[in-house]
């Protein structure tokens, strides 16, 4: 079978190279803007990024624990 373009290590290198260098910049702009922090955690510097990256990955376990509790057998629907 061949692979799709997206699977080749030399596209999931550059892939990860771009998001790398996206997320340098949204944590770089995070300097030039002005933060009206309402909590004392607000005020550390890429609080935002590493919030929103916990954030994401709370979410998949949550969804892997959801899909573990709510999954049927394969024949679940056969008579």
């Amino acid at each position: 079978m061949k692979k799709n373009w997206f699977y080749k290590k030399d596209t999931i290198k550059k892939f990860r190279i771009f998001s790398l260098a996206v997320l340098g910049l949204v944590v770089l702009t995070e300097s030039f803007t002005v933060l009206h922090p309402h909590f004392v955690i607000e005020r550390i510097f890429g609080f935002y990024a590493i919030f929103g990256f916990l954030s994401c990955v709370g979410l998949i376990i949550f969804a892997k624990f959801l899909g573990f509790l709510i999954k049927r057998k394969d024949d679940y629907y056969d008579v």
